[in-house]
């Protein structure tokens, strides 16, 4: 048994990945999230009760906010999944995401170093790579060329990472990972998004043509890839995790349409948003060969699976989109800052 501390545990991933190692693991798991707009402890609201799993409210980019959780904590390893993710929002702003994806993951480095914390699994983005043109994957050597600022801040970020296993010879990993999809997820991104709204019979836009094109895996796939990482990679190595289901942006949303039994007049094509990657690919060779991942879900599965979710949980859809979900912390911890 070892103590776990997941960084942004009250997020789409990173609760997805804190349910996982409770149900799966003997760890004690250490949830640390500061709560900003996507952070939302009811996605855990089921593992309250257990002795093994604590919360944290603290701030990655704050010493004083994040030292003293370890100081009192004393994980074995932290898995890092608190960024700024929003790429619209960095195209508006990109302060945030500088200053959580960058200057939260040095701070959270130096803290780690200072309390001898072994493992630290920093998890990234493929968005790293930049765009590829009609052929080809991205691979561990792919060059790093990002292209939106929130994916220039994760760029940053795994610098850091590498330099902190080489300059200091912390004990670190990296994941890159494809587009996730799953339960949980804030419902600003495409797929959430688009589901919400086709249950809804709103207008659902579009960038563009539609034909940009991702690699989609579901959250529970990513989270069984990082686990593998925590558990067996080896220190100073990138690894990246795909879902091998790569799928245009129009594709996807016409098949939401089909599972949610809506018309395609609902499409809204929309000015499409500057540096918009026109391709993204994993090659996950090193991960199948190394550790022994390969995806479980297929893409048909995996949606079909995902908008059942979603109509499930239209409370929680509700709740998220009204910003209601925020009160849960205050009920259960205190007053919200």
């Amino acid at each position: 048994m070892a103590k776990i501390l997941v960084t942004g545990g009250a997020g789409f991933i990173g609760s997805n990945f804190v349910r996982r190692l409770l149900r799966d693991t003997d760890h004690d798991v250490v949830n640390v999230d500061a709560l900003t707009y996507a952070g939302n402890l009811e996605n855990l609201s089921d593992v309250e009760g257990d002795g093994r799993y604590s919360f944290h409210k603290a701030d990655i980019a704050e010493f004083a906010s994040i030292e003293p959780v370890l100081r009192e904590t004393r994980p074995d390893s932290i898995v890092h999944f608190a960024a700024e993710s929003h790429v619209d929002r960095s195209v508006h702003d990109a302060s945030a995401f500088v200053r959580t994806n960058v200057v939260g993951t040095q701070i959270l480095l130096d803290v780690a170093r200072m309390h001898d914390v072994g493992r630290f699994v920093h998890v990234s983005t493929d968005e790293v790579y930049g765009s590829l043109g009609s052929s080809g994957r991205f691979t561990e050597t792919s060059p790093i060329q990002p292209n939106s600022p929130y994916s220039a801040s994760k760029a940053g970020s795994d610098f850091l990472v590498r330099a902190a296993h080489h300059t200091h010879g912390m004990d670190c990993c990296i994941t890159r990972c494809s587009n996730n999809y799953g339960p949980y997820q804030f419902p600003e991104k495409l797929i959430p998004l688009m589901i919400s709204n086709a249950l809804a019979g709103q207008p659902l836009p579009v960038y563009g043509d539609g034909k940009n094109v991702r690699d989609w895996i579901h959250v529970e796939d990513h989270c069984r890839a990082v686990q593998l990482v925590l558990e067996n990679g080896v220190a100073g190595e990138v690894y990246n995790i795909g879902g091998n289901s790569e799928r245009e942006n129009l594709h996807v949303v016409r098949k939401l349409l089909e599972l949610t039994g809506q018309s395609e007049d609902l499409i809204r094509f929309v000015k499409d948003r500057p540096g918009h990657d026109r391709r993204y690919a994993i090659d996950g060779a090193k991960i199948e060969r190394e550790l022994g991942f390969v995806p479980e879900w297929t893409f048909e599965d995996g949606m079909a699976a995902t908008v059942d979710w979603y109509r499930e949980h239209g409370a929680w859809v509700d709740r998220v989109k009204s910003g209601a979900y925020r009160s849960y912390y205050e009920t259960q911890y205190g007053r919200l800052d």
